[in-house]
């Protein structure tokens, strides 16, 4: 979790062009390149859910996505450098925030359409189904990959979200839908747009059993995650969590989202799940000088991401034209 609010809160700083304890963004100019959706206070769902998968299982995020992929194992320093756009990271600088993947520990990429990651998910699930239902049939090894798909309450209310989740129980496929509740979608409140208890009656609806937890305490997410992991791994069919946490940041970093009520803010700030964590930790008896390491540790971690960011060079002019596919002849390049 540290982790994770670390390299949030220096992208934050650098996309804003401000100074902080990461260092300066070269006299206020911002240096993250296009839209940055922060996490801030939603760690402990993509901690608490990735602490139970295996690089082979797969992952598809939103374009809130940073937690989710450095949870999943990703590189931090090669991240950074996307959001940069710079030639070091994950897609050469040309993807920035809402595209970043790493095949290499199953990312299957953020998503800059909400809703988006679901069928993506969905398909890759259903190939691990065929993969694994082949094998049985020849009497191979069967691997227990599953798919984890993170989404926000806002994609609940789009036609995605309904057409992923109905195929995923029809076939019995191995994906576990998380849904990452943080109340907001985009500037307007989720709830007045919400017919109904949400996601999880969504998919109870559709005979897929869901589980809501606290998704600010790590620890329940984490104990949550575990048992509907198992029983994917085991066969039995999609799942969902549903983590209901909160949006302490605007839809984007340069937004102050003045339309909050800030009551609610500080409310939501109360249960931040760092915090919580450590006052559990302190309350247990421990020392917290180690989880000031930790936090040390990740802090240097960063540092020398946004050190190797800056210096690392620019996408040559002609890597704009690898990557695509032209739509005159269909030659691939």
């Amino acid at each position: 979790m540290v982790r994770i609010r670390a390299f949030e809160n220096a992208a934050e700083i650098a996309s804003q062009g401000g100074v902080s304890a990461y260092g300066q963004s070269a006299a206020g100019t911002a240096r993250v390149r296009g839209p940055l959706h922060l996490s801030t206070g939603q760690e402990a769902v993509a901690t608490g859910v990735c602490a139970h998968l295996h690089p082979a299982d797969y992952l598809t995020s939103t374009h809130r996505g940073h937690g989710h992929t450095l949870a999943k194992g990703a590189d931090l320093g090669r991240m950074m450098a996307e959001l940069f756009g710079k030639a070091t990271g994950f897609n050469g600088g040309k993807g920035g925030s809402m595209h970043i993947a790493d095949f290499s520990v199953g990312m299957l990429g953020a998503n800059g359409v909400v809703a988006a990651g679901l069928p993506i998910a969905v398909g890759a699930a259903h190939a691990q189904k065929l993969q694994q239902d082949q094998a049985r049939a020849s009497s191979q090894a069967v691997d227990d990959a599953i798919t984890v798909c993170f989404f926000g309450d806002g994609a609940i209310n789009r036609g995605p979200f309904l057409e992923a989740l109905n195929w995923a129980r029809v076939y019995a496929l191995p994906v576990l839908f998380v849904c990452e509740d943080n109340r907001w979608s985009a500037t307007t409140a989720s709830g007045p747009m919400t017919a109904g208890p949400g996601a999880s009656a969504r998919a109870i609806s559709l005979d897929i059993a869901a589980t809501q937890v606290d998704g600010n305490d790590v620890v329940e997410v984490h104990e949550a995650a575990a048992a509907l992991v198992a029983q994917v791994r085991a066969g039995l069919g999609p799942r969902l969590l549903h983590a209901l946490t909160y949006r302490v940041k605007g839809h984007v970093s340069v937004d102050p989202a003045a339309y909050r009520d800030p009551q609610e803010l500080a409310a939501a700030l109360q249960t931040d799940p760092i915090a919580r964590l450590r006052s559990r930790f302190q309350s247990q008896g421990h020392d917290l000088a180690v989880l000031d390491a930790l936090e040390n540790e990740a802090t240097a971690e960063v540092q020398a991401a946004l050190d190797s960011a800056f210096a690392a060079p620019w996408p040559e002019a002609s890597a704009a034209f690898t990557d695509i596919q032209s739509t005159g002849a269909g030659t691939w390049f």
